[in-house]
């Protein structure tokens, strides 16, 4: 199975999940090659980490294509995380690609508006800063729609409110926005 999603959407965090159900070693594609691929396979079950990032590193692709095969024939699972389909990689090894172009994919779609609220919510409490009611629902309308961008601005708001030891207002979730513009 591969998860394709956006940086900070959540993927390394669904595979740590699935790795600790399963007992499954996890690597990152780009330190995959041929002569380690047997070791990881052994665990019968993987996760590749940033598999879109292995396009035209032929050691990585050989170490790849060689766990697919073995897992594939020892009956073992894969799972491989991404930020685009495989089609968008750049593979060399044309067995490779034909693999994985075939590999069954789930996308993460960007938030919604409710749980990207609930996100800025739990990010703010994290770093224990005291918000107004209405400064949530007033960031969702006006920043991208991705959980890594929930963070950066949270991240800046703290860092910014606390250079200017102030509280996190409108008027700062402004400039903050502004500045990550």
């Amino acid at each position: 199975m591969l998860v394709i999603a956006p940086e900070g959407a959540g993927k390394s965090h669904l595979a740590q999940i699935w790795a600790d159900e399963r007992s499954a070693v996890i690597v990152d594609a780009a330190a995959l090659n041929a002569e380690n691929a047997p070791g990881h396979a052994a665990a019968g079950a993987v996760v590749v980490e940033d598999a879109d990032r292995i396009g035209g590193l032929g050691a990585a692709e050989a170490g790849l294509f060689h766990l697919h095969n073995l897992l594939q024939a020892e009956g073992g699972l894969l799972l491989l995380s991404a930020r685009s389909a495989p089609r968008d990689w750049n593979l060399t090894l044309p067995d490779l690609r034909s693999r994985m172009e075939a590999t069954p994919n789930v996308r993460i779609t960007p938030p919604d508006d409710a749980l990207l609220a609930a996100v800025l919510v739990k990010l703010f409490a994290d770093r224990q800063l005291v918000i107004s009611a209405t400064l949530v629902p007033w960031l969702v309308t006006r920043m991208d729609r991705s959980l890594a961008t929930a963070r950066r601005v949270v991240a800046a708001l703290d860092a910014r409110a606390l250079q200017k030891g102030s509280a996190v207002t409108r008027a700062l979730a402004s400039e903050v926005l502004d500045s990550l513009a």
